[in-house]
């Protein structure tokens, strides 16, 4: 039993009863959920639509409510509809057979929370998220990205989606160009040297945290020392020439490089694990400038898409002729594909890129195992190297029919000029296969900040909030972020547990700790500014990640104290009551039909409507998936996910689940508390939080 499947037969039942009554033939029947649970479980306001478009083929005006009344009959014919009200000036609002549905919902996957695997004849989703720098650590505003494109990834999964997830790797930019610049000019380094620093570390000074420091340093060594100086032309040289030799490799510059961006990949690979994110494959950008780029701009030129210009600001440069947005100098350089210096830009080597992921280009990469997570799931690389005998085959990387971007909202421009680019270039899949899922920045809260160790002068605790600076190293790395919130999550678990071991007890931390961040950063809708705050983040009371997983710890630990044999008894009471809901004269066994009259007197009793309209909120879990996945939207699934754990809440303190006395209100709520449980833990899987043991 699904909510979905029901409705869409509800749907159907319409468009048959609409074709032969009225001769309409309906493509989309809308429904509502009525706000409270007495007026109904769904409404459809079709008999408004119908009276309109019956006016417009006859001419004949019809009145919304008698229309109404005869698709009454139809619903009611369906054995899961109790009855079916006409209301106000021609509504149809649905009450479904209470008992029938409680137990189809209840019979289906008893135990476990349902899960869906991906369906090998949908077309292929691509989610590109992530896409750090690999020149220093990841930083909180970083981990805003991964977390909603991971999110989104689940999301997709969850309804059977195909999806294939990338962290583009921006090898040969200007931020590896500066750490190398760094190494060689800062600290005269070879890369054998580099290789012996990195190794000589200590763990709690990881490689991607002295980059962060040196990064820093070398944005100084550009100002001349000062922070707020203009940065010298001499020293930007050393940039240029750096940029040079990545781009066209085979130097000793080349390869430390390469070993300062992998050895940063990884590092951010253990990051994003902490936080349960995972990827499939790591496009690099030396690559696409190798295998794609030149078949790509060839593709570009013979459709038109750009221009060579010859005067301007512009001359000399390949150009995407568009609208300047804002009129402004740094969106008309957006528009800018390759230079007049024959570099590719960043928006040109976007486009050849998503080319590829759409598969309309011909060429491919070469691939390479990079590291296999605990349970055997690699993720894989480009690289330049031809695939080596022996060794394994690449899984069939890139020919998605749609592509999601998760950047940030100051690339929304450049977004645009890469997707009416592919669209020029490949009109078969148009502008919709691109889709840019933006989100704005992620600051501090002063209190955040200091307890960070962020120096903050007298004006800037003032301030509502603190923005960091990679460049200028003034930031929150995102390993320091979530160690603080595992030490403040210990100190609450080793309050409430001290009878548990250390290990235990981390574990436990570590578990709040992720569903903390996770639902801090998702609870936003992605057009939102995060002021992150540690307090508000752990706080067991209030929309947080702490509350959702303490209500589907509550709801699991009646689970423990309940023995196998009740719960079965109890799940078995309402599946075969259910059975006789609405059977009629047929039924025989007038003890199941007596059972089914009691569950239905629970429903009509006290508080009947309220336990009613807990299942109907756990029922439209999956809703909600569709809801979120719509719209391009996680946050709509983590608010979902709060207020079915708010709900069960007010549940959980007004029954008494496991000590009701009277047999069939105790197999409705049993049986109705193990479909939220249910539910509640797959929403937040969907959201990539655990539930730990206790709380």
């Amino acid at each position: 039993m699904n909510l979905i499947v029901l409705q869409e037969r509800l749907r159907e039942r319409v468009r048959v009863a609409a074709a032969e009554k009225f001769g309409v033939g309906l493509e989309q029947v809308s429904a509502e959920v009525p706000p409270r649970t007495e007026l109904g479980d769904l409404a459809f306001p079709i008999a408004f639509e119908l009276a309109k478009r019956i006016k417009q083929a006859t001419g004949e005006k019809r009145n919304p409510r008698a229309i109404a009344e005869e698709l009454r009959r139809e619903l009611e014919a369906l054995e899961e509809v109790a009855r079916v009200e006409v209301a106000g000036a021609g509504y149809l609002n649905l009450f479904f057979e209470r008992g029938r549905l409680l137990g189809g919902l209840s019979a289906e996957n008893r135990t476990e929370p349902p899960t869906v695997g991906a369906d090998a004849e949908r077309p292929k989703r691509m989610v590109e998220h992530t896409s750090v720098n690999p020149n220093k650590a990841a930083h909180i505003g970083h981990l805003r990205n991964s977390v909603i494109g991971d999110t989104f990834v689940r999301i997709l999964r969850a309804q059977g989606e195909r999806v294939e997830v990338h962290n583009y790797i921006d090898n040969t930019g200007v931020q590896v160009a500066d750490v190398v610049v760094g190494f060689v000019h800062l600290e005269g380094m070879t890369l054998e040297q580099v290789r012996a620093l990195d190794a000589a570390l200590p763990p709690e000074d990881s490689f991607d945290y002295y980059c962060w420091d040196l990064y820093a340093r070398v944005g100084l060594f550009y100002r001349g020392g000062d922070p707020d100086g203009k940065e010298d032309p001499e020293r930007l040289r050393l940039r240029v020439e750096t940029l040079h030799a990545l781009e066209e490799g085979a130097s000793e510059t080349a390869a430390l490089a390469d070993y300062v961006a992998t050895r940063v990949v990884n590092c951010h690979l253990d990051t994003m694990q902490r936080l349960g994110i995972r990827y499939d494959l790591l496009p690099r950008e030396s690559e696409v400038l190798h295998f794609l780029w030149s078949h790509a701009f060839e593709r570009m030129k013979e459709s038109g898409a750009l221009r060579l210009e010859s005067e301007g600001r512009n001359r000399g440069c390949w150009v995407m002729p568009m609208e300047t947005h804002e009129g402004s100098e740094e969106h008309e350089a957006d528009k800018v594909i390759v230079r007049s210096n024959g570099t590719v830009t960043y928006t040109g080597k976007d486009i050849a890129y998503q080319l590829w992921k759409l598969g309309q280009v011909d060429l491919n990469f070469n691939f390479k195992p990079f590291r296999a997570y605990a349970d055997g799931h690699a993720v894989w690389m480009t690289t330049n190297a031809p695939d080596a005998d022996g060794a394994p085959p690449a899984p069939g990387f890139g020919g998605g029919a749609r592509v999601y971007n998760v950047i940030d909202s100051r690339q929304s421009y450049p977004q645009e000029v890469v997707k009416r680019g592919v669209a020029a270039v490949a009109p078969e899949v148009g502008e919709d296969a691109s889709v840019h899922l933006s989100y704005e920045m992620v600051a501090l809260s002063p209190a955040a900040a200091e307890e960070l160790g962020i120096e903050l002068s007298t004006e800037e605790r003032a301030r509502p909030f603190i923005e960091m600076s990679g460049r200028r190293g003034l930031g929150v790395k995102a390993d320091d972020l979530i160690d603080r919130l595992e030490e403040n999550a210990l100190k609450e678990v080793e309050a409430r547990h001290a009878q548990l071991t250390d290990a235990e007890r981390r574990k436990i931390a570590h578990v709040i700790a992720v569903g903390a961040l996770r639902y801090f950063l998702l609870k936003w809708t992605r057009n939102s500014v995060i002021i992150f705050d540690f307090q508000e983040a752990l706080s067991f009371e209030g929309e947080t990640g702490p509350y959702c997983q303490y209500a589907a710890v509550r709801a699991n630990s009646i689970f423990r104290k309940l023995d196998e044999p009740t719960l079965a008894a109890s799940l078995e009471f309402v599946s075969r009551a259910a059975r006789t809901e609405g059977d009629g004269p047929d039924v025989v066994d007038e003890s199941l039909a007596h059972r089914a009259s009691e569950i239905r007197a629970v429903f009509e009793g006290e508080g009947g409507d309220e336990i009613w309209s807990l299942l109907m909120q756990a029922a439209r879990f999956e809703e909600a998936l569709r809801h979120a996945a719509a719209q391009h939207e996680p946050a709509h699934l983590a608010k979902y996910a709060f207020q079915l754990a708010r709900s069960f809440n007010l549940f959980y303190h007004r029954h008494h689940i496991i000590g009701e006395e009277m047999e069939a209100k105790r197999a409705v709520l049993i049986a109705i508390t193990n479909f939220v449980r249910r539910q509640l833990i797959a929403a937040l899987d969907a959201l990539g939080i655990e539930v730990p043991d206790r709380m």
